[in-house]
């Protein structure tokens, strides 16, 4: 029986989910001002700075704890390498994913990112772990689903939603890195450094590779707001909150559906529309994500498979 606690953390992981899904909106919209490389800096710069703070907190605390209570460790070396890796596998992940919104849909792009959750499983055979046959049934699905909502005739995936199928291998690397280095490191820190290489790689390749206007960022300004403040910090919070008092199953569905939230936000603000072939392959797509949610608990119960309260992909 649902008590108050976990109908909370619930409504809580409810918005996370939203935020997440507008975010693919947010990035939508500022791809007609700014390249984006040039927006991925700026909004990973602006999610950074909101982590700051919370990381600052976090060290006050520890540091009127006993040694032996302290919690994760963060040796210098090893948490820069994990931070920096985590950063790599984010900035390629991000980049395939911003270029591709270019030339796609906000709710494309948001159920073709969610790949990653069956993607995790699959990479994870060359770790040594075991992959049962749901998960490759699941695949199967996902895949039949990105051929309905991508292929409009012939074979070829359209170039966006191509390029955003690339960074959920990117994503999914990504969940593999901070699944290792999560429980051995601060995570706020791996949060910080990781944000910070992206941002660094993102403005970089953004001033050598792109036009740069302050009056195209001043009007990318909302998005870039929406996509760093909200979608990173505020939403990595709530999650953290969400997940804290949640049933791990419950976590696992409800941050699943962010992809529905891109494509009714996708619909509601930018007037994007899914034909009925597309909303039958959304629809495989979602219900393939769920089924690997839930062999995952099945196969490991009290366990949230969706990231150990790491930060979501999308900035995820």
């Amino acid at each position: 029986m649902m008590n108050a606690q976990h109908t909370v953390s619930n409504f809580i992981l409810t918005l996370t989910a939203l935020i997440w899904g507008l975010a693919f909106v947010a990035q939508r919209v500022g791809m007609e001002f700014i390249g984006p490389m040039l927006f991925n800096g700026l909004r990973f710069s602006l999610g950074l700075l909101t982590l700051l703070p919370l990381y600052w907190v976090g060290r006050m605390r520890r540091s009127r704890q006993p040694a032996a209570a302290a919690g994760a460790t963060n040796s210098p070396r090893s948490v820069w390498f994990w931070g920096i890796t985590a950063g790599l596998a984010l900035f390629a992940g991000s980049t395939f994913q911003q270029i591709g919104i270019v030339y796609t849909t906000a709710g494309n792009a948001g159920f073709i990112t969610g790949l990653y959750i069956i993607l995790v499983p699959i990479m994870g055979i060359g770790m040594g772990s075991r992959t049962g046959p749901l998960t490759w049934a699941a695949a199967g699905t996902a895949l039949i689903g990105l051929y309905l909502i991508s292929v409009k005739g012939g074979y070829l995936l359209a170039l966006g939603d191509l390029l955003v199928f690339f960074s959920a291998f990117f994503w999914a690397l990504h969940v593999h890195i901070i699944g290792f280095a999560a429980s051995r490191f601060d995570v706020l820190m791996l949060s910080i450094i990781q944000y910070g290489v992206t941002a660094l790689l993102s403005l970089a390749g953004g001033l050598l590779l792109e036009p740069v206007n302050f009056e195209a960022i001043l009007n990318a300004g909302p998005a870039i707001v929406y996509g760093g403040v909200m979608s990173v910090g505020v939403a990595y919070t709530l999650q953290i909150v969400g997940q804290k008092g949640a049933h791990p199953a419950h976590a696992a569905i409800i941050l699943s559906l962010e992809g529905a939230f891109a494509a009714l936000g996708g619909w509601l603000i930018l007037g994007e529309t899914l034909s009925p072939r597309q909303m039958l392959g959304a629809g495989l797509m979602l219900g393939a994500m769920l089924a690997v949610q839930l062999a995952q608990l099945l196969k490991s119960p009290g366990v949230n498979p969706r990231r150990n309260n790491a930060p979501h992909p999308d900035g995820r």
